[in-house]
């Protein structure tokens, strides 16, 4: 086996480690952002659901997170940057992980939604729930990606009021569209 410069013995196991450690070290939440926005939007666009109106914005709001993911890692895979050689394995694999955060952003607005009646919420109650969740969520994520960038408290609050009146932005939508 090689050895390191400290005189240890690295192996597969190490190696892999490592590429995961710099994966997240130069993790961009930029996905998390999206999805959460898209989200938001969603739920916008929901307005008249049918008979199960909550399991259908729920399925609504995670399958549109999967189609979404999955155009993101065509892009990325078949795009410029990568048209001139096929893509091996760990490729497709880096693209599917890098652009995971849209599918994970789908999932705490999906999970307000599904608690709703839990918390003796009528289905009105529950979108706005779900807005505001997907908004929060457009927040901490881009307050995540400025924090790993080493990014100043200034511009993490910068990112994060940015951020907030995008998701405000959304919110009026809702209110002057009407629903």
């Amino acid at each position: 086996m090689p050895s390191t410069r400290t005189g240890t013995r690295t192996g597969p196991a190490t190696a892999r480690a490592e590429r995961r450690a710099e994966h997240r070290a130069r993790a961009d939440y930029t996905g998390g952002v999206y999805g959460s926005m898209l989200a938001a939007s969603v739920v916008i666009g929901a307005g008249s659901l049918g008979k199960f109106p909550r399991t259908e914005l729920v399925l609504l709001l995670l399958l549109t997170g999967v189609v979404f993911w999955l155009a993101h890692v065509h892009a990325q895979l078949f795009g410029a940057r990568l048209a001139q050689r096929t893509p091996d394995r760990r490729v497709v694999l880096n693209a599917c992980r890098d652009e995971w955060p849209i599918v994970n952003a789908a999932v705490p607005p999906a999970a307000a939604v599904a608690v709703s009646p839990l918390l003796g919420m009528e289905v009105r109650s529950a979108l706005w729930l779900a807005l505001c969740v997907a908004v929060a969520g457009q927040v901490g994520w881009s307050v995540a990606a400025a924090r790993r960038a080493g990014a100043a408290p200034r511009l993490m609050a910068a990112t994060a009021a940015i951020n907030l009146l995008l998701g405000l932005l959304i919110i009026s939508f809702k209110i002057f569209l009407k629903h």
